[in-house]
Order: C-alpha cells, then structure tokens, then sequence
C-alpha cells in the first residue's frame, strides 16, 4: 500500500480541535507532522486543553512511521506562541504542571521538532521554542520571557536548559529582565538557526524538513534521543519543589495579583509596596549578628 503521498497540507481526521490544527503532508523522502496552535485572538498563548491536545498529536507522530520531522507554529503572523493564557492563570486554573509539560512533549516525541517563530515568543512560547530541536525565525520575530513582570514564577528545568542555550549570564538576563529580542539577535545568542524575510519562511521550513527527511530515519531519531537524554540529568522537580518550600505564599498572594492586574491594565506593576511592607519586618525582627 505504501505511505501516502499528497503534497499539500491536510488535516489528520480525528483531531478536530478549536484551539491546535494538526495536519501533515508528505515530500518524495517522508512526511511532516505540522501542529498550529490556533488561538490568534490571544496571540496564541495556551491553555490547559492546548497541551493536552498537542501531546495527542505527539502519540500520533510517535506512532505514524511515515513522519520523519515535525513543525511547531502559531496561527497568523503576529505570534508563534505568548505562553500560558494569563486570563486563565489568573484564575488559577493553568498549573504549574502544565509548564512543565509544554516542554516535556517535546522531549517526548521521538521526532525533531522544528519551532517556526513569526512575530512575538513570549514566556511559555520562548522556552517551547528553545527546547524544539530548531527554531525557524521570521524577520518580524521578538523573543522573550515575562515571568518577573507578570508574576508568574516559571521554574524548573526549562530555565535551567536556557543555560545551555545561551550561555549562563545572557540566560538570566533573559529571564531576570524580561528584555526583548530581534530576529538577528536571537540567532546571535542561540534563540534560533536561522531568519529568513516572513514571506520566504514557508520555503525555507521546507528546504529544512526535505533536508532531514532525506537523512536515515532512525539514525535522526538516535541522535534527537541522544541530545534528549541530557534533559534526565535535570532535576526538574528539585527547583519546583524549592518554589514551593521557600515561597509557598507567593501563589495567589497579593504581590502576584498586582502584577497581573497591572498587565491587564496595561501599567507599570508597583511592587515598591511589597518591598517596603518586608522591610518593616526585617526593622522589626532583625537580629545583631556577632562574628568572633
């Protein structure tokens, strides 16, 4: 029967979702898998259901031998992905665990996974996009982390893998001072392969994946398996679980909900206050501390 051959994208039956489009087509080596997270309104950021539904697609590259590589994008121009919907976060309904396993699928799927960044890379989106195996970059591409801003305490190993990503003071100044970043800059720092002008992506994504296909199979899947593996010897759990011990307020605290309520008033936050409020404590309860 042979695998199949259209050379035009198609929609895989059976995963009809409102928020991920998955489809796939086939060159003359192989087939692509291409998973678009369809939330434009929200500028693509995620919500529980999305992950979920991108790891029922990734079972089914797992499994489908035709697939030799994967693409990972958003719908439009303006954003590939902006992270968790904060809407939802600030309902508490998006959990950390749902961080953790945006970027486990990743490593989960036996194929590699090429991240194609039109227009904003944002929070969860940027560090999805630095753990797929290549990152794609359009000329109107912005990269950067949010977390500090609007207070969400992003943790774990995805932060620490961004060390080997880009080196360990650029990764906190990443992480640390939300700062933004140009298509060129982040294929300078590592963020990304490559930028091609927004109206030759397509092409080059496709010159991307035919180079992969035409390469042997399992060997490609060794290799990913290989450059996987070193996500084993971090601990993700460790730095969670030292969140939670050392800030166990923090989550729905008073300081966590003036940041989200200054992104959607769209202010500057006032954190001055928190900082004043546990100075006053430390006045109050601090001890002389005599070295002999």
């Amino acid at each position: 029967m042979g695998v199949p051959t259209h050379a035009e994208w198609r929609k895989v039956e059976g995963y009809d979702y409102d928020d991920l489009i998955y489809e796939k087509k086939y060159f003359g080596t192989g087939g692509v898998a291409r998973m678009t997270i369809n939330r434009p309104d929200k500028l693509n950021s995620f919500t529980g259901a999305t992950i979920r539904h991108m790891w029922e697609c990734v079972y089914d590259i797992n499994a489908d031998p035709s697939i030799g590589v994967v693409i990972l994008t958003g719908m439009g121009d303006k954003a590939f992905c902006t992270g968790g919907d904060v809407g939802v976060e600030a309902e508490g309904e998006l959990e950390d665990a749902i961080f953790i396993s945006c970027n486990s699928l990743l490593v989960a799927c036996k194929k590699p996974i090429i991240a194609v960044v039109k227009g904003w890379c944002v929070g969860g989106g940027n560090h999805m996009a630095y753990c797929c195996d290549f990152t794609i970059a359009a000329d109107n591409a912005r990269f950067a982390q949010n977390g500090p801003r609007v207070g969400s305490p992003a943790s774990g190993w995805p932060i620490q893998y961004a060390i080997r990503v880009l080196g360990a003071k650029k990764a906190r100044e990443m992480w640390m001072l939300c700062r933004r970043y140009g298509a060129q800059e982040a294929v300078e720092m590592g963020l990304a392969n490559v930028v091609v002008p927004l109206d030759k992506v397509d092409d080059e994504v496709d010159k991307w994946c035919s180079e992969i296909l035409e390469k042997s199979p399992t060997c490609i899947q060794v290799l990913k398996a290989s450059f996987d593996e070193e996500f084993n010897y971090m601990r993700w759990d460790v730095p969670m679980a030292l969140q939670r011990k050392i800030f166990p307020s923090f989550m729905r605290s008073e300081e966590q909900q003036e940041a989200q309520k200054a992104f959607f008033e769209k202010r500057e936050p006032q954190f001055l206050r928190f900082r004043e409020k546990d100075y006053e404590e430390y006045l109050r309860t601090r001890t002389k501390v005599i070295v002999k």
